[in-house]
């Protein structure tokens, strides 16, 4: 097995104690996992026994982040419907550009955001389609994630019923038999670098009997459940007008919630849907800036943590955000709360480090298995240059990383002990391509769908 050794790095093991950091530090690779963590310099003989070496110095070294919710086909629709509500924005983009896009689109959307991800420092992506109108579009996304190297979870997103859009609605068999078709393909593994699970959109758009048997086949599948729920306030009055209840209540009334299960945003959760969450082990996914973007409100992240309820953080689309940076979420992340609780101290940056990591790897599924370095672990690795004048001087790795880093700042990423990215390159792939392919034919589905682009205002120089 190949050796890599990091070392004279700034080393957060992010494993018991999100505050530790050992400086220096080295963290030793043997094949996909990581075999040693420790302060100080490496032991005499490592250095020459290893196949790769990579100094580290005035850098951090930390797990892999994890993007815990995102929809990459919207990489070739962002800025297209900006400062727009959710609905609209829906109606009036994403969902006419989705149906415009062809099986090859979906890979190449897929492959663009998988990639910004991980120059943005994110290892692992759960990423959830929608738009299912070929049966090979999944199976386009698990090839992208495939070639990019990065881990991915894909939720295959459903729906069976009105109101949810129209032309996305699939029969309940489609939707069983296309989703455990997928899961036999892709989930090889426990730890398979690309797997599926169920991503029904939201509890207003299946029916009662579909999510009870998605509920009955991801217990028995082994699998989770990737849902939106309680993004809007006008989200959680369909579900009142309709159901006579909020949504989460909604969900355990008809007895699918439980620690499978992936609620996404959850902005306008009441006290009491937040006490069933917390009792049925579910877990929220935490998109601030979609959440600003859309003007949907400030989500109680404080009272979720109170309660004990695991969560974790999330870029959301690229339609939504518009980037795919993972560093600018921790900072929003806190500054966010600060701000909706008027509480300076409402997150630290360990307690934003913490749902990074730990909660994104449950949102994974691979909890213990990312998210820390420590031996065991797979080698999920990056490195972020703390030697930037933005950042410099560093009295505290944790607060850099929470505050002043950005995507730019990646140097290395490595996955499951591969080198995907050095010195901000890609090791790979031939990035200007890709970014020619995408650009070619992210205008050819604005053309197919009559998407309107405002007019640019340009003056000569």
């Amino acid at each position: 097995m190949t050796l890599l050794l990091i070392h004279n790095g700034w080393v957060l093991p992010c494993d018991a104690d999100m505050r530790q950091a050992l400086r220096p530090g080295y963290v030793l690779v043997r094949g996909e996992r990581i075999e040693a963590v420790g302060a100080g310099s490496p032991p005499a003989g490592l250095l020459a026994e290893a196949d790769q070496v990579i100094d580290a110095v005035g850098q951090a070294v930390i797990p892999g982040l994890v993007n815990a919710h995102t929809h990459l086909f919207q990489c070739f629709l962002r800025g297209l419907a900006d400062d727009r509500p959710l609905l609209q924005w829906l109606a009036e983009a994403t969902w006419p550009g989705g149906l415009a896009m062809t099986e090859q689109d979906f890979y190449l959307a897929a492959l663009l955001g998988f990639v910004e991800n991980l120059k943005c420092g994110a290892t692992s992506v759960l990423d959830q389609d929608y738009v299912q109108t070929s049966p090979h579009n999944m199976d386009a996304v698990a090839e992208a994630a495939q070639r990019s190297g990065a881990r991915a979870l894909l939720a295959r997103g459903v729906g069976d019923r009105e109101p949810y859009f129209a032309r996305f609605v699939e029969p309940a068999e489609t939707i069983i038999a296309e989703t455990g078709r997928l899961i036999r393909r892709w989930n090889t593994g426990p730890t398979s670098r690309v797997r599926v699970e169920f991503g029904p959109m939201i509890p207003w758009g299946c029916r009662v009997e579909t999510l009870a048997e998605i509920g009955r086949r991801a217990t028995e599948w082994d699998v989770g459940v990737h849902i939106h729920v309680g993004e809007t306030r006008d989200e959680v009055q369909m579900s009142l007008d309709e159901f006579g209840l909020p949504p989460v209540r909604w969900l355990d009334e008809i007895g699918v919630l439980d620690e499978r299960w992936q609620l996404v945003h959850c902005v306008w959760l009441t006290p009491e849907e937040m006490d069933i969450v917390a009792g049925r082990g579910s877990l929220i996914v935490h998109c601030p800036v979609s959440n600003m973007y859309l003007a949907s409100g400030i989500a109680p992240v404080g009272e979720w943590r109170r309660r004990g309820i695991p969560v974790a953080l999330a870029t959301d689309g690229p339609g939504s955000n518009n980037s795919q940076d993972m560093l600018e979420v921790l900072k929003t992340t806190a500054c966010l709360q600060k701000v909706g609780q008027l509480d300076a101290q409402a997150l630290l940056p360990a307690d934003v480090l913490e749902m990074v990591f730990h909660g994104g790897a449950r949102a994974m599924c691979l909890d213990g298995q990312i998210g820390r370095l420590a031996p065991g672990a797979l080698a999920d690795i990056v490195l972020v240059n703390l030697a930037r004048p933005h950042i410099a001087p560093v009295h505290s790795a944790a607060s850099a990383l929470v505050y002043n880093a950005n995507g730019n700042d990646v140097d290395t990423v490595i996955v499951g002990g591969e080198v995907l990215v050095r010195e901000g390159k890609l090791t790979q792939i031939d990035e200007a391509r890709l970014v020619a392919d995408c650009q070619a034919a992210a205008e050819g589905i604005i053309a197919r769908a009559g998407i309107r682009i405002a007019a640019a205002v340009e003056t000569a120089g």
